[in-house]
């Protein structure tokens, strides 16, 4: 598959950029949301392990350097109603996975490919394009 020239990232994949072992089947001109950086922003704040906290604020303050996010705006909180409506028709509920319930809909009020490595999180959101991008942890 050609990735598109533009698609949204979601939190999994930018945490995971700088081990991701095929870089061709990322958008050439990648972006992330607002959801992501709230996301992110969120991970230091939850350890108690130093290292980790470190690790965690690098991730943070690399997206905020390389990307001019995208807003959850009036068009994304639209889409959410969709894509909230879609998971409830496949069975999932959209409260469980509520964070890529979120980025999936400033995806879909974009007309974004979502880039993810875990396409599982976005399965039931029918107006969705998700490219699966390989876990750099899996043959």
């Amino acid at each position: 598959m050609t990735p598109a020239t533009n698609g949204l990232l979601d939190t999994s994949t930018v945490i995971l950029l700088p081990r991701l072992r095929d870089p061709s089947v990322l958008p050439s001109h990648p972006a992330i949301s607002t959801i992501t950086l709230a996301e992110l922003s969120v991970g230091p704040l939850v350890t108690d392990d130093p290292s980790e906290r470190a690790a965690r604020q690098a991730h943070l303050q690399q997206a905020e350097a390389d990307f001019d996010p995208i807003p959850f705006d009036q068009a994304a909180a639209r889409a959410f109603g969709r894509v909230a409506s879609s998971l409830r028709s496949s069975g999932r509920k959209r409260t469980a996975r509520a964070y890529d319930a979120l980025i999936a809909s400033v995806a879909a009020a974009n007309e974004l490919h979502l880039h993810t490595v875990n396409p599982h999180d976005f399965e039931g959101i029918v107006e969705l394009d998700v490219v699966v991008v390989p876990h750099p942890d899996e043959s």
